[in-house]
């Protein structure tokens, strides 16, 4: 089995666990899919740049462009920048979580059926 194909089982592996455990009722829960959910999403751009072992791409002096074969920075510079956000969002909902606990009492969404806590 080639790398690919692994990485293609892996990656749709986590979006299957991430979706259903965003479809459970506990909220915790849905915090950890939308982790796995960031995780896979990751993995997918990751071997969508294609999996090679190359070189980082250098211009060298007295060149227009670099040598082949090189690695392409446009996926890891996405990936980089879906880490950060995916953090931020995922230190947003914890905090949105432990109010929305502290108001209701649970973690179960069916209890949150109000705006009057």
């Amino acid at each position: 089995m080639t790398l690919n194909v692994l990485l293609a089982i892996l990656v749709g592996g986590l979006f299957a666990m991430g979706i259903y455990l965003m479809l459970r009722r506990s909220i915790v829960k849905l915090i950890m899919g939308l982790a796995l959910l960031g995780h896979g999403a990751n993995l997918l751009i990751f071997t969508s740049g294609g999996l090679v072992r190359a070189r980082a791409p250098l211009i060298e002096e007295g060149e227009t462009i670099p040598s082949a074969p090189f690695a392409d920075p446009l996926p890891q510079a996405l990936i980089l920048t879906a880490i950060v956000i995916s953090f931020g969002v995922l230190a947003f909902m914890m905090v949105l979580v432990s109010r929305a606990y502290r108001a209701v009492g649970t973690d179960d969404t069916d209890e949150f059926t109000g705006t009057d806590h």
